[in-house]
């Protein structure tokens, strides 16, 4: 499994807004800048997470996007599969009817077992993990060795 650009950066962008949103409305210009995304992917990025109900606009010369829920509620699980579809290692394993063996296969079933890992590791990881993580590692990143 492979994810998408678009879910690499829509959870890098969700992940800056949650880390700001104690500021205000987190500008779009800012995100980009600093998640190094350009302004006009980022935008459809937003349009998508904003119609998901992830993030929030604000209108005005102050505006910005904020988000729509707590961070602590918003899990992984949730913006990939908005952001990348189904998770799914194989396509019968999200549709059995597009082969006529997946009744019967294993390696189906095995496939069936990597999607529900991924889907419980994506599920335990909240944003507010993510932020957590975020601040760890700049902590780390400020530290000087002799």
């Amino acid at each position: 499994m492979k994810l998408s650009t678009r879910t690499r950066y829509g959870v890098r962008a969700l992940v800056d807004i949650a880390l700001h949103n104690s500021e205000g409305p987190v500008q779009l210009k800012d995100i980009a800048e600093r998640e190094e995304i350009s302004d006009k992917y980022l935008e459809h990025l937003m349009s998508i997470l904003k119609g998901a109900g992830f993030v929030r606009s604000v209108r005005g010369a102050h505006g910005g996007y904020l988000l729509a829920k707590r961070a602590a509620e918003v899990n992984l699980c949730e913006v990939v599969y908005v952001l990348e579809g189904s998770l799914a290692p194989a396509e019968c394993v999200a549709d059995a009817e597009v082969c006529h063996r997946s009744s019967f296969c294993v390696t189906r079933d095995v496939w069936g077992e990597v999607q529900q890992v991924i889907n419980n590791v994506l599920k335990s990881i909240t944003l507010e993990e993510l932020c957590r993580r975020e601040r760890e590692k700049r902590q780390l990143g400020d530290m000087y060795y002799i």
